[in-house]
């Protein structure tokens, strides 16, 4: 090296150490207390006699050593499952989220699973941190309730501020780039709700803005104890720390006996409310009202990312950590036919190389994903739209969603998501076969696949794949979504068109559908400054 290049060197090692130490003093110099140092709880024994194991004795009698499953893609249905879950709950409530916005839905939810507490259920709630800004007071006031524990997961030193924050990634990003992207409601033990929604009104069709086409498993039987050991591992983990060791604030009883008093007038309120409406023309209101509910009961197991992935630094998948490993040979087994669904696609070249030998060997694959206009992170669709043209070219089938209400033009669904603006897809599901299913938080990314940890449940159902692809069937029609095609001379230069519906006529597109040149310049200039492994 010469000195010219040592002295720069030196100049740019010195310039790195100025920026840490400048980000430590603006985050206020904060540290985390020492991990490990939480209680260690775990689920309840699912032989526990309660309410719900008397409800489901019969059924899981009549299928001895099956699960039985509920396909929830309505966000009415999703909600009420888990307030159902909630209100039948009788010894524990476990919920493990990414991220839980305020709002109708979430606060409904959290009457009842306050009210659970009150009747002497123990609720242990785990959180990513990275939405938790300025929200640790009243983290905390739930965490004062007797039988209530609230934890976040992978925590920021600094709490208070989001500048602070933002600095802390110069200093610690390897860390905190990691994120818990889990998504989880148990109740009992015995009754889970698995699959790529977190807490919020756009996932569960309540947000006058943009609604989230998303995806659930509601699960009984021998999945559930499953689901529940990967909750403890997370728990139990040296990266979940208790809201109360990082907030230095002050709380008391009479601030959650305020938080109750709200909660109770807002659940009030919330009874009367046109969502409340909606939700009693839900088909699960209709399936509890019939005292039946149209569980599949088949072979399940649950996959996830160990909660030492976050400490991970980028090596090869590990099956002993990543749920890659687990998920693909599943995948690998396809004979005729791959969909895969996911809002956050980009394969890669090695993920490009292995849909064309797929397609090679004979095997149809389909792919459903955002668009650009309907995609709610700009940046993620430059990643995927590289890939777009080697894909086509490969074979592959390639379907991006509308900006539009799914199914609005669909008796069953238009009256679900009236008073939305727009929707966004958000589930992560593939079907490989016609007889195997996948249905979790985990997209097909570089994001999902290295940094974050990820979640879902593996079924052999032919059932449930029938049930799924009737869904995904009507997502994919012209009036839903745009199928992609190359146009121009073979072996010359072809270009991207869109191939969709509107008003009832076919239509051919060769831009970005329903973007604006706007967000289809600044999207790409997005594109040149983050990379791809970050998306």
């Amino acid at each position: 090296m010469s000195p010219t290049l040592q002295r720069l060197g030196a100049k740019m090692a010195w310039l790195a150490r100025a920026a840490a130490c400048s980000a430590a003093l603006l985050a206020g110099c904060a540290t985390l207390p020492p991990p490990g140092e939480e209680a260690r709880s775990t689920a309840l024994d699912p032989a526990t006699v309660t309410r719900l194991s008397r409800t489901l004795a019969t059924d899981l009698e009549q299928h001895p050593g099956k699960s039985g499953l509920l396909l929830l893609d309505s966000g009415l249905d999703a909600f009420i499952a888990r307030a159902l879950a909630a209100d039948l709950a009788e010894r524990t409530l476990d919920l493990q989220y990414y991220l839980v916005h305020d709002g109708l839905t979430t606060r409904v939810l959290l009457a009842r699973i306050l009210a659970a507490a009150d009747r002497g259920v123990r609720v242990r709630l785990l959180i990513d941190d990275l939405y938790t800004t300025g929200k640790d007071a009243n983290i905390a006031v739930l965490d004062g309730h007797p039988n209530i524990e609230v934890r976040v997961f992978n925590p920021f030193a600094s709490r208070s501020w989001q500048l602070g924050r933002m600095f802390a990634f110069l200093t610690d990003g390897d860390r905190l780039n990691h994120r818990m992207h889990n998504k989880m409601f148990v109740a009992d033990n015995q009754l889970a709700v698995v699959g790529g929604r977190n807490l919020g009104d756009e996932y569960f069709w309540a947000s006058g803005g943009t609604n989230f086409a998303d995806m659930d498993l509601l699960a009984v039987g021998p999945v559930v104890p499953n689901v529940s050991a990967s909750f403890d591992e997370y728990w139990n983990s040296p990266w979940a720390y208790r809201i109360r060791r990082l907030f230095t604030g002050h709380t008391d009883g009479g601030s959650l006996d305020r938080l109750r008093n709200r909660l109770a007038k807002e659940l009030q309120a919330a009874a009367g409310s046109e969502y409340a409406q909606r939700l009693r023309q839900a088909d699960l209101v209709r399936y509890l009202g019939k005292g039946e509910l149209p569980m599949v009961w088949a072979d399940a197991r649950v996959v996830y990312d160990k909660p030492r992935k976050v400490a991970t630094k980028g090596q090869q998948p590990d099956p002993a950590v990543h749920i890659g490993p687990l998920v693909r040979p599943v995948a690998d087994s396809a004979q005729s036919e791959l969909v895969i669904v996911s809002p956050y696609f980009i394969p890669g070249d090695a993920g490009v190389e292995y849909l064309k030998a797929m397609v090679a060997r004979g095997v149809r694959v389909r792919i459903l994903t955002n668009s650009l206009a309907s995609n709610d992170v700009s940046a993620v669709h430059v990643g995927y739209a590289r890939y777009r043209e080697a894909l086509l070219r490969a074979g592959v089938e390639l379907h991006e969603m509308r900006p539009a209400l799914i199914g609005r033009n669909n008796a069953r669904d238009s009256k679900l998501m009236i008073g939305s603006s727009s929707a966004s897809l958000h589930t992560k599901a593939f079907v490989v076969d016609s007889a195997h299913v996948f249905v979790g938080s985990m997209n097909l990314d570089p994001r999902s696949a290295y940094l974050n940890t990820e979640l879902g449940i593996l079924v052999d159902s032919p059932e449930l794949a029938r049930q799924l692809l009737v869904v995904i069937g009507q997502q994919l029609l012209p009036r839903n979504s745009f199928r992609l095609k190359l146009a121009g001379p073979e072996g010359g230069r072809q270009h991207l068109v869109w191939i969709g519906e509107e008003a009832g006529q076919p239509v051919e597109l060769t831009t970005e559908p329903k973007a604006s040149w706007w967000r289809r310049t600044s999207t790409r200039v997005m594109g040149w400054f983050v990379p791809e492994r970050m998306l």
